[in-house]
């Protein structure tokens, strides 16, 4: 028998998706974030859906190649760069864009031979991972614009740390503002676009938003802002995650459910087994008391979950059979619930949904 778990993945909802970030940003092209095999949607799949995407951004070259294999054309940006004089060849042949972030870029790109490749050249204002620190870029800007294996007119950009919390007094919402203080006097004078905003910058910092703004949760219905979902923000849910149950079980008050007993039945009731687990990308942290849908209707994982089950209890559900749909997050129950339960993201959750899962098409 095979496992009646599956992801089904909706091209209306991403569409529909992309058109609302058109609407809070309006005067800016949209880069579609598609890295991590499209937020764990399928690149392929996520890719054909936002074909009306004005680029699209990804982590690898392997992912740039793929894009290109369905027939797509736009620009593509590859986040990391790259590593070496085999790198650029590569990006030339897929004619694909590069961010530039260290000085040994610039070297490689100063001597290189063959076509320019189209550059982006990242400001470190505070995030502290990837980037040129303010006192740099006017120097690098001025390699960069000078090297033979740059083309065109040079992005700026840089990447933000905390704009999931929106304008106000926290901590958070200063690094904001701060950054953007930054990268504006960082940048003064230079010539080319400016790309600041992620998801959260495109909903809640709209002076932000730049030239280019790059989406990347927002477009597969998610919140990463403490709180909302992506419903809250006019987004659909692109994934639903669903399963079945497989028994239902009557437990006698008392009894313990799970690995390592951590569950006790507080009374005489029904207890479902669900077909997912760990092993399909469930998270394994999800504590008792996290939401699922049985037959639409609330439930409640009980016990640890394992690699291939959870335990549901079934109390106010008295019709429940096997074979019933659970619904683990999607229309109705969204992700970022089930993510809050287990102390993560929404996004760590699409991005882990194992092989074994079946994806169809919604």
């Amino acid at each position: 028998m095979s496992r009646p778990v599956t992801a089904t993945i909706h091209a209306d909802a991403l569409r529909h998706n992309l058109a609302s970030v058109r609407t809070h940003a309006p005067s800016s092209r949209v880069m579609a974030m598609v890295k991590a095999d499209g937020y764990g949607h399928g690149l392929e799949t996520v890719a054909s859906a936002l074909r009306t995407a004005d680029a699209f951004g990804v982590a690898a070259i392997a992912d740039v190649r793929r894009i290109r294999a369905i027939g797509l054309e736009q620009p593509v940006l590859v986040l990391s760069g790259f590593d070496s004089p085999e790198d650029l060849e590569q990006l030339r042949a897929l004619r694909a864009d590069s961010i530039v972030h260290h000085p040994a870029q610039l070297d490689m790109l100063e001597q290189a031979d063959g076509e320019p490749i189209g550059c982006w050249l990242k400001v470190d204002t505070g995030m502290h991972r990837l980037g040129f620190a303010p006192a740099q870029v006017r120097q690098a800007h001025a390699r960069l614009s000078a090297a033979r294996g740059a083309a065109g007119d040079i992005v700026l950009m840089s990447h933000f740390a905390s704009s999931d919390e929106f304008e106000g007094a926290s901590a958070n919402s200063r690094q904001t503002r701060d950054q953007l203080q930054v990268f504006a006097e960082a940048t003064a004078g230079l010539p080319g676009p400016r790309s600041l905003a992620n998801s959260a910058a495109v909903l809640g910092w709209p002076g932000s938003h730049g030239d280019w703004v790059r989406p990347g949760g927002a477009l597969y219905g998610m919140s990463v802002v403490a709180g909302k979902t992506g419903a809250d923000f006019g987004l659909r849910p692109a994934m639903t995650f669903a399963t079945r149950l497989l028994a239902v079980n009557r437990i006698r008050r008392g009894e313990r459910v799970g690995y390592s007993a951590t569950w006790e039945t507080p009374e005489d009731m029904a207890i479902g087994v669900a077909a997912v687990g760990y092993g399909d990308g469930y998270p394994r942290l999800a504590p008792a008391g996290t939401p699922v849908l049985v037959n639409g209707a609330p439930a409640q994982v009980v016990g640890r979950v394992s690699m291939d089950l959870v335990t549901i209890d079934l109390r106010g559900h008295p019709d429940a059979r096997a074979g019933d749909p659970v619904l683990l997050w999607g229309e109705g129950l969204p992700v970022e619930r089930v993510a809050a339960a287990a102390g993560t993201i929404g996004y760590d959750l699409t991005c882990s949904i194992t092989r074994r899962v079946d994806f169809l098409q919604g």
